[in-house]
């Protein structure tokens, strides 16, 4: 094999840098492997991590017997089990499938049913009344509920942040702009050429999400499944309106998607989507005016109050969906190399499960791997709303945000951390700078000077097109 343009040498190579793969290499690192992780970008979690609902699942809903639901509960669990070592914010406001019509009303009983078959004790129906109760802003035309207690919301960029600076604190490696090109297999090793170099290794691990099908082709030559990107599309209303939405508002599911979300965010904002959009681009993450309209109109048929609320920002995310439901998860024991393909809507929550999967099947090889006795634990940025956040402790310099109370010292922590901001994307979703109500107009001159000659392009370029806001 061709070493001359070697850039690491390693036992795993983890491929993509979204929270799955994120949470992977964290995992391998636990392990005691010694492990790289391979982003296409300019920073992680560019592409399809960057637009999600950032809420913790139960798994009350997911496909029964599945490895989808065997990951999103063990995710969701391993997720409570570490979230204080990693400074990861929590909120745990509940969730209720309210049904609309009575024809909703009528599939509640199954969605209750699956719940407790998946195991999740504490569901249950609520009536009209109840439902009032608990959430006295929505609209009054609903019909009941099943109340979820158990879901969460979390910080859907923090967590993965926080999960592969934890692998790098304990010997991970991380190289961006660093697009898989060709692998080469001995029977033993891997040498996998990058744009950024090549990485030779005993183990990969794909999961490159919306280009987890190309990646497979261009190395194994083969590949089980096509992507088929799927766009859902946001809108974010101010935070005047929190106080309107106590809890998750979920619809009756559909065969085909899991519906239109209200959401309160960890952030101190409402959300309602995402849409289910099919299209070819794995890039166009563009909003639409008139899907727009339609997302706020539905919203404001739940929660007519959010009529008189400014919206914040729009935004969207691209699920990597395949021909075909269920997780994409497959295992080339011959070749090393495990596919995690297909991680769609709940790939926030089943990451860290995903990652326990992994492991299991790492077992069942002559790994050698020992895992780490006393593994050094890493810190996420605080952000969310309700928790102590740095301008509340001296020393800050100045408040560079005022909208999302950034403040200077977080602008450069983010800039100098072992896995750096490299793109102002990557420096929101870190901070939250530019993402509040006058989305970046006042802050901007001050980023500039202070991301001078940190980022690829300049602050007014953008590497991740067609993102209002992420």
């Amino acid at each position: 094999m061709e070493k001359n343009n070697l850039l690491a040498r390693v036992e795993v190579l983890v491929i993509g840098g979204g929270v799955v793969g994120c949470a992977v290499a964290r995992q391998m690192v636990m392990d005691g492997a010694k492990v790289a992780l391979v982003e296409k970008s300019s920073d992680i979690l560019a592409g399809a991590s960057k637009g999600n609902s950032a809420i913790l699942h139960t798994g009350f809903d997911a496909p029964t017997g599945t490895l989808e639901q065997e990951c999103v509960q063990s995710g969701y669990a391993q997720y409570l089990k570490i979230r204080e070592s990693l400074n990861l914010p929590i909120e745990k406001v509940g969730a209720n499938v309210v049904a609309w019509n009575s024809e909703q009303e009528e599939k509640l009983v199954n969605v209750l049913e699956k719940g407790l078959n998946n195991g999740v004790s504490d569901i249950k129906l609520l009536s009209k009344k109840e439902v009032g109760q608990a959430e006295p802003h929505l609209a009054h035309h609903l019909k009941a509920a099943v109340s979820v207690p158990g879901e969460y919301i979390v910080d859907p960029w923090s967590s993965p942040y926080a999960y592969l600076l934890q692998s790098v604190e304990n010997g991970g490696e991380v190289f961006c702009n660093a697009e898989v090109l060709s692998g080469e297999f001995d029977g033993e090793k891997w040498l996998i050429k990058t744009a950024a170099g090549d990485i030779s290794c005993r183990y990969v691990i794909n999961s490159a999400g919306l280009y987890g099908d190309i990646v497979n082709q261009r190395v194994l030559k083969d590949c089980d499944f096509v992507i088929r990107p799927r766009k859902g599309q946001f809108i974010v209303f101010d935070k005047s309106a929190r106080e309107l939405l106590n809890g998750i508002i979920l619809p009756v599911p559909t065969e085909r998607t899991k519906g239109i979300v209200l959401f309160p965010t960890i952030f101190g904002n409402i959300v309602v989507g995402p849409t289910a959009e099919e299209q070819d681009s794995r890039t166009d993450a563009g909003v639409v005016e008139e899907t727009l309209r339609q997302l706020q109109a539905q919203a404001v048929e739940m929660l007519p109050e959010l009529a008189q609320t400014q919206i914040t920002a729009t935004f969207a995310g691209i699920r990597p969906a395949t021909e075909k439901k269920h997780y994409r998860v497959s295992q080339n024991k011959d070749k090393n190399w495990i596919t995690l393909g297909g991680i769609r809507s709940t790939g926030l929550t089943s990451a860290l499960g995903l990652g326990l999967h992994v492991s299991k099947l790492f077992a069942k090889l002559d790994a050698n791997f020992k895992k780490l006795d006393n593994p050094l634990s890493a810190k996420a940025p605080m952000l969310a709303e309700k928790f102590p956040r740095d301008f509340n402790s001296k020393g800050y310099e100045e408040m560079v945000c005022h909208c999302e109370l950034v403040t200077k010292r977080e602008i450069v922590n983010a800039l100098n951390s072992k896995i750096p901001a490299k793109s102002l994307s990557g420096l929101k979703r870190r901070t939250r700078a530019t993402m509040g109500r006058c989305q970046g107009f006042y802050c901007s001159a001050k980023l500039s000077k202070l991301t001078e000659g940190k980022f690829n392009n300049s602050l007014s370029v953008d590497d991740e097109r067609g993102v209002v806001n992420d």
